[in-house]
């Protein structure tokens, strides 16, 4: 969702630089390593011995529920989305469920029928168990999926789960692009019907 679907990347930067620099870290590290993850899974890799996690991660949730300015679309993302049939599609993200509805709403995204968030799952990415959720709430084989991803966990967890892997080309991913499909944003990504199967083009 997050890089893929919408930039949310005003909102995100308030948030943990709030957290980072409450414990004098380095927020544009932070960022770096929270990219694409569960908000608790990032604070448990970063933080300090002394911070209680659990009171970090509701603070750092609750900011960044309560912020959507400055969200938006990645450029295509609506006509892509709303050009797929509904129950052909789903989102997998690392946002709780709430933060995926805001965010979605503020960008003025359609709302997919199979929402796969933070709270559907034991791990988060870069396990692939998110994706491999999806595919079966879909009904459909992971090796039959096509992943859009923006961040390293995300790209890793859909390599995982067997599905193939188009990268929506982010600052993150520079130098690394070499063995994967890209696209630098959604606006080139079309699709079409042929019977049962969807075609996805990719200029």
């Amino acid at each position: 969702m997050d890089g893929t679907l919408l930039n949310s990347h005003a909102p995100t930067v308030r948030a943990y630089t709030e957290w980072a620099n409450r414990y004098s870290l380095d927020p544009l590290h932070v960022l770096r390593q929270s990219q694409g993850r569960r908000t608790i899974d990032s604070l448990r890799a970063l933080a300090p011995p002394d911070a209680d996690l659990e009171s970090d991660a509701l603070t750092v949730m609750r900011r960044e529920r309560e912020d959507t300015a400055g969200i938006v679309e990645v450029r295509g993302a609506g006509t892509f989305l709303r050009g797929l049939p509904a129950e052909r599609w789903a989102i997998v993200t690392s946002a709780d469920r709430i933060l995926a509805h805001n965010r979605i709403r503020a960008a003025g995204l359609p709302m997919p029928d199979v929402l796969v968030t933070a709270n559907d799952v034991q791990k988060g990415k870069p396990s692939p168990d998110g994706y491999l959720l999806a595919a079966h709430l879909l009904n459909v084989e992971a090796a039959n999926c096509i992943v859009f991803e923006d961040a390293p966990a995300g790209i890793e967890a859909g390599l995982r789960a067997g599905a193939r892997v188009v990268v929506v080309a982010s600052p993150l991913m520079e130098g690394r692009l070499e063995q994967l499909d890209y696209v630098e944003d959604l606006s080139g990504v079309t699709i079409s019907l042929e019977g049962n199967d969807l075609i996805v083009h990719i200029a």
